[in-house]
């Protein structure tokens, strides 16, 4: 389990350095996630490593047991933080092996490649990454139980094929493009339709929401 993990802490770091690169006004652009800044979306991707039981309780608790709700509200404590802090925090915490509940390391690392696109895509920023961990990353988009919990609904009756990763998976009407742009679109960012390509395209428009 060691490699996943030093995969995820190498890439929250080069995040970080990114992060670092930023404008003021970078920071408070729209990202993909809707309501969302880019300065919330890195805090967001602070509240599994730094949340306590007792204050996910608490946020649980006072959200009626609404987890979005919950997680809106863990994310908005930590964005109330200075820039320089948010990219302190994520480099001392890069080390963390935190999961969601009865899940493994796949949803931090996807969490981590779909948010950091959600603020590098709007900034017009190239990613300049390993593209390996998409293989990964897009296997678990298209398993039935991270369709349920994280994209809201199966993926439709397509064929999805990347094109810079050895990568495909469904039947029926093709869809085409890079990793990043078939994982923006199964995670629901409509911002990964427009860089996708073939018959199939149509049918996976109406799934994106964001």
């Amino acid at each position: 389990m060691d490699e996943p993990f030093t995969l995820i802490a190498t890439e929250r770091r080069a995040f970080a350095d990114t992060l670092e690169t930023l404008t003021p006004g970078q920071w408070e652009t729209p990202s993909l996630c809707e309501g969302w800044l880019v300065k919330d979306v890195a805090a967001h991707l602070l509240v599994g490593p730094t949340t306590s039981m007792p204050e996910f309780l608490v946020a649980m608790t006072t959200s009626r047991f609404d987890f979005n709700r919950a997680n809106r509200k863990l994310t908005a404590t930590r964005a109330d933080r200075s820039t320089e802090e948010l990219v302190s925090l994520i480099r001392q915490h890069a080390d963390s092996r935190f999961t969601p509940p009865r899940q493994d390391w796949r949803a931090p690392l996807m969490d981590l490649f779909i948010h950091r696109l959600d603020c590098l895509v709007p900034l017009e920023i190239p990613t300049d990454r390993p593209l390996a961990p998409w293989r990964t990353i897009l296997d678990f988009l298209v398993e039935p139980s991270t369709q349920r919990l994280f994209t809201k609904g199966p993926a439709a009756d397509v064929t999805l094929e990347a094109t810079d990763v050895s990568w495909s998976h469904g039947s029926g009407p093709a869809v085409a493009g890079t990793a990043e742009a078939l994982g923006l679109a199964l995670a629901r960012r409509a911002a990964g339709l427009a860089r996708l390509s073939g018959p199939g395209v149509d049918l996976l428009r109406p799934r994106s929401s964001q």
